[in-house]
C-alpha cells in the first residue's frame, strides 16, 4: 500500500458566487521514501494540491487515504490531529518566531504534547539543530542567523514530530544560490538517510533536478508525471506560460 493515495480528487472554490476549479481530477500515489518535486505555472493547482496533502483542505469530492486512513472523511480536528502525527512542514519565509531562540523555536511544536517531558523536548530539539548542522547556534534568535541557517531552524522544526511525510513549499526562495544547494543538499540526505517521504513544490528548475519523481500540473491537471528530468521540462516548455 503507498503511503499517499489520491483518486479523482477535485477541489472546487467559490469566488464571487463563481465556481473555480482548482482541482479537476488528480490520481496519484507516493510511496514511502520517495522525493517527489511539484512543478507547473502559477494557477495550475500546485498550492491546492499541497494544501490537499498536507490535510490543510479536504477535497470538494474524490478519495484521498494516508497511510491508510481516509482523509476526506474526517472533521477539521481530525485532520489537524493526523497532520501533527504524520507531517512536517517547510516554508518560503521561513515562520519562525523573531523572539525565540533557534532551540525554542525547534521544541514549539512539542509544547502542548502530553506525552514528551520538557526535558525530552529539549534533547530532541537539541539533536536536530545538531543534525541541520546548527549545534553552535541554539541560543540564537533568527535575527542573527542567515537566511540559509534560518530555513535549517525550520527543517529542524518540521521535524521534530518525527513525521513521516516532509512537505515543503518553495523552500529555496528566498535563499541565493549557493545557500540553496546547501539547503536542498540537507533534504536529500534526509530522505536517503531516514527514508522520510520528501514532496517540494518549486518552480526552480534546479530544486526540481534533486528529485526522483516530477510531477507537472496545469489547468488542475497531472499533465505529467516522470522520474526523467526532460521529459518534465519538455511538459513545462511545451507551453508559453511557464513559471520558472
Amino acid at each position: 500500500m503507498s503511503l499517499i493515495e489520491l483518486e479523482e480528487v477535485k477541489k472546487v472554490y467559490q469566488l464571487d458566487q463563481t465556481e473555480v476549479a482548482a482541482l479537476r481530477g488528480v490520481s496519484l500515489s507516493i510511496d514511502r521514501g520517495e522525493f517527489v518535486a511539484v512543478m507547473g505555472p502559477s494557477g495550475s493547482g500546485k498550492s491546492t494540491l499541497m494544501n490537499t496533502l498536507g490535510c490543510l483542505d479536504r477535497p470538494t469530492s474524490g478519495n484521498y487515504r494516508l497511510d491508510g486512513e481516509e482523509v476526506t472523511v474526517m472533521s477539521a480536528n481530525g485532520r489537524a490531529d493526523l497532520r501533527n502525527r504524520r507531517i512536517g512542514f517547510v516554508f518560503q519565509n521561513f515562520n519562525l518566531l523573531a523572539r525565540t531562540s533557534a532551540l525554542e523555536n525547534v521544541e514549539l511544536p512539542l509544547l502542548y504534547s502530553r506525552h514528551i517531558s520538557a526535558r525530552q523536548r529539549h534533547r530532541r530539539a537539541k539533536d536536530l539543530l545538531e543534525r541541520v548542522g546548527l549545534g553552535d547556534r541554539m541560543d540564537h534568535h533568527p535575527g542573527q542567523l542567515s537566511g540559509g541557517q534560518q530555513q535549517r531552524v525550520a527543517i529542524a522544526r518540521s521535524l521534530v514530530n518525527e513525521p513521516a511525510i516532509l512537505m515543503a513549499d518553495e523552500p529555496t526562495g528566498n535563499l541565493d544560490s549557493r545557500t540553496s544547494n546547501e539547503v536542498m543538499e540537507l533534504l536529500c540526505k534526509l530522505n536517503g538517510e531516514s527514508g522520510i517521504t520528501l514532496i517540494i513544490v518549486t518552480h526552480e528548475q534546479e530544486v526540481a533536478r534533486h528529485a526522483n519523481r516530477i510531477l507537472v500540473l496545469r489547468d488542475g491537471l497531472v499533465e505529467c508525471d516522470t522520474s526523467d528530468f526532460t521529459s518534465a521540462l519538455r511538459a513545462l516548455h511545451g507551453h508559453e506560460s511557464v513559471d520558472f
